[in-house]
């Protein structure tokens, strides 16, 4: 692929050519929100050539057939199988029917702002990333995904990942979604499909290791709807610590302070509550989380809701403490590696 003009010297001629673009968009049970989500990226305020390939899992709803009637009526879009139904395979089947120079990933409920792709191109070619995404703007509506929008946007939930909180741009080591470089895709073989959860980060992490930049744009803002209820925001947590330590055994040195404060509160509540019946002091311990929850709910809740604020230390914990404990009790049977061969074919798959 030729490279970029680099606009950061010179000003873009009102006429200037921009690169195609092909959005993937993996869905599963999506009959619902399908036609919106496509709508989304059709619309988008950009002049280049836009195809969006929709890659669709078996699904127990219309899915398929709304999918199909929306390729039928608009020639941009194209629909592929993703028969395992999982988010990786179906990213690869996507990405192996799409044709253009620029690779935007896309979910289905991703509620995606109409300069998105201008922006993402523009900051491709300023910066020569190989993978640029933005902020995952978590949105709620009721009040418990009120709460969990603001322990999404804070550091006492997320830790200081700019894509969750914000900030300045820059070099990151991951993204929300990602709008990549073909080349860069080709030359880390696209995502490994061992990984059901974390595949963004594993791949990112692929593309700094061979030498590519990521880059993060607070300009690109995508709303998200956060889980609506403490057993989805508790399934969705365990599975993230879980497969971040899937990942931190894949490759090593990957883990730092942050990923550990949550398993390493989680393992300190339970000796101390272990301890307790022998030794008092030991409920010390969860107390003081319990005491640091509740003030951080203080500072961060400010602006909630009284409705909102009184479930921000709930969802404080359950975030938590399902996280330290998806990652604690994460099976090394998960961290199998995968055959070379099967890794040479995967390679060869996106290289022909």
């Amino acid at each position: 692929m030729k490279p970029f003009p680099d606009s950061r010297h010179t000003r873009p001629a009102p006429t200037r050519e921009w690169p195609p673009v092909s959005v993937i968009m993996p869905v599963l049970n999506e009959e619902r929100h399908l036609r919106d989500a496509v709508r989304q990226v059709l619309d988008q305020d950009y002049e280049g050539p836009l195809e969006l390939v929709v890659s669709v899992g078996p699904s127990h709803d219309r899915t398929q057939e709304v999918a199909d009637a929306i390729a039928a009526e608009d020639p941009r879009v194209t629909v592929v199988a993703n028969p395992t139904g999982r988010t990786p395979n179906g990213l690869n089947a996507a990405i192996a029917a799409s044709r253009n120079p620029i690779v935007a990933r896309v979910d289905g409920h991703a509620m995606l702002p109409v300069d998105y792709l201008r922006t993402a191109v523009e900051t491709l070619e300023e910066t020569g990333a190989d993978n640029v995404g933005g902020i995952m703007a978590a949105e709620g509506v009721t009040p418990f995904e009120q709460a969990v929008a603001a322990a999404m946007t804070s550091k006492i939930g997320v830790g200081n990942a700019r894509f969750h909180t914000g900030g300045q741009p820059g070099p990151a080591d991951t993204v929300y979604l990602g709008v990549f470089r073909r080349s860069a895709l080709d030359r880390v073989g696209g995502y490994d499909e061992h990984f059901q959860r974390a595949q963004d980060w594993e791949m990112n992490h692929r593309i700094r290791e061979t030498g590519g930049l990521v880059w993060f744009q607070p300009r690109m803002r995508v709303s998200y709807r956060p889980r609506p209820n403490v057993r989805a925001l508790a399934k969705q947590y365990f599975h993230y610590g879980r497969w971040r330590r899937v990942v931190s055994r894949t490759h090593q040195g990957t883990i730092n302070l942050r990923y550990l404060a949550p398993p390493t509160a989680v393992a300190a509540m339970a000796a101390g509550l272990v301890v307790s019946p022998f030794f008092w002091p030991g409920l010390l311990i969860p107390g003081a989380y319990v005491a640091a929850i509740l003030a951080g709910s203080v500072l961060t809740g400010r602006g909630l809701p009284p409705a909102a604020l009184a479930r921000l230390p709930l969802v404080y914990a359950t975030m938590h403490l399902s996280w330290g404990t998806g990652f604690l009790t994460s099976p090394p049977k998960l961290s199998k590696q995968q055959p070379e061969p099967e890794r040479a074919r995967l390679q060869d798959f996106f290289e022909d």
